[in-house]
């Protein structure tokens, strides 16, 4: 006698051969996205080592130091007094060569195989924060080398997101789906999660693997990338994405087969089985004073502006704050910053869940960014005043400041994709 088939066999039979294959890719650009961050992270943890308060610690025997000097323990050259200068312009050498390298990413990305294009971006972004790390090792002490570093770490960081974000449109399209963009879209603070527990295991004591390791583990996600990318479900004979069109176009011949022409019916299972293998027809680029005029972008923008300045002000300088202010050790204020991150996570979630459910989009991000501005301060009242409170408040300031951040990014940017054009003068 034979058994029943096993339940998880069932489960696995309901879903078809795209969706699985849909469901991989989803993953494997989550996962991209997520090393991309992670190798972001490790200098916001390292900085509370490269300059902090060397009396309390004991010096070696050997050492040349006076008995009242307070820089002997720090990293050359941010041992001196404008050390928050010094790695603010490390900061801004990553910020400034990313943002300009944004504006031709998308160009060259268009032109070349993204498989080749985001491999090339991990291995060059897991090489470089190496770098960054090896400075420890090699003994640099020299301000250049680290902006230098950071110049081409953000040039070639440039290479993820537009990757990431087209090889998602060609396999989803542009529906509207925010629930689930806003759990894909927190790959970002899951990779600023992950970089700062990496880094907190080796801050104190040889912070040089701090950027080593995300740095080798970016790396090998690049190889994996160039083994299992697939840039266009056609590749692999799966069926496009239908876009907002083409689905009323079935649902109305759904429910009326006799509005369909008599050769549409004849012909549909050959359809069926050749238009997966036929290229779609791909859209005219836009200009960038084109794209100016489609209704949203310039206010969604300013909203996206200032939540990444917010947003990016945690990432770079939130464990450094947490170590000067509430005297926690380097790896503590680590660990404590991902709360912010943590916050966000479920800020992204939610955010896509009432903007789907509203469907007001702009409404949803007014909301939490109009919540995140009195928040923000009263973190920095309150927040110090105990663990307990700096645990929720980060919680809140991650969730309301993140929220807009990822609906604006994911579902709002597909929205603006299908938003008529407005005349051009």
């Amino acid at each position: 006698m034979r058994s029943s088939l096993a339940p998880g066999v069932w489960f696995l039979r309901a879903f078809s051969r795209d969706s699985w294959y849909r469901g991989f890719i989803l993953l494997l650009t989550f996962l991209i996205y997520t090393c991309y961050h992670m190798s972001r992270k490790p200098i916001s943890v390292v900085k509370s080592r490269l300059h902090h308060n060397c009396s309390g610690m004991i010096q070696p025997i050997s050492d040349t130091h006076r008995l009242n000097d307070t820089t002997w323990c720090n990293w050359a050259p941010f041992e001196q007094s404008n050390y928050k200068q010094l790695l603010g312009a490390v900061d801004n050498a990553f910020l400034v060569a990313y943002a300009v390298g944004m504006f031709f990413s998308g160009i060259f990305g268009e032109r070349l195989p993204l498989r080749y294009y985001l491999t090339a971006g991990m291995l060059l972004s897991g090489l470089f924060t190496s770098l960054l790390g090896l400075g420890y090792f090699w003994n640099i002490h020299v301000l250049w080398y680290f902006v230098l570093i950071q110049i081409c770490n953000g040039l070639v960081q440039t290479t993820g997101w537009p990757s990431v974000v087209t090889c998602v449109g060609n396999w989803f399209g542009k529906g509207k789906r925010g629930l689930i963009m806003g759990i894909w879209n927190s790959h970002t603070s899951v990779g600023n999660i992950l970089g700062s527990l990496i880094a907190g295991i080796w801050v104190d004591e040889q912070w040089g693997l701090s950027f080593v390791v995300p740095g080798v583990i970016t790396a090998v996600m690049g190889l994996i990338t160039f083994f299992f990318f697939i840039e266009y479900p056609e590749d692999v004979d799966c069926s496009p994405p239908q876009h907002h069109g083409e689905l009323e176009e079935n649902v109305d011949n759904a429910e009326d087969p006799g509005n369909r022409p008599q050769s549409n019916r004849e012909n549909g299972l050959e359809s069926a089985v050749s238009f997966s293998k036929e290229p779609s027809a791909q859209p005219a680029a836009i200009s960038f004073f084109g794209a100016l005029w489609i209704p949203g972008v310039v206010e969604f923008s300013l909203c996206l502006l200032f939540a990444k300045l917010v947003s990016y002000t945690f990432l770079y300088w939130l464990p450094l704050y947490i170590f000067n202010v509430v005297h926690f050790s380097a790896k503590e204020s680590g660990d404590l910053s991902t709360l912010f991150d943590v916050g966000g996570i479920v800020g992204g979630i939610l955010a896509g869940l009432v903007s789907d459910y509203t469907n007001g989009r702009a409404t949803t991000c007014c909301v939490m960014l109009i919540l995140a501005a009195p928040m923000m301060f009263l973190y920095n009242y309150v927040g110090q005043s105990g663990i307990s409170i700096s645990i929720v408040m980060l919680l809140i300031c991650g969730a309301l400041v993140n929220g807009p951040y990822a609906l604006i990014t994911t579902a709002v940017s597909a929205d603006l994709l299908r938003a008529p054009v407005a005349a051009f003068p």
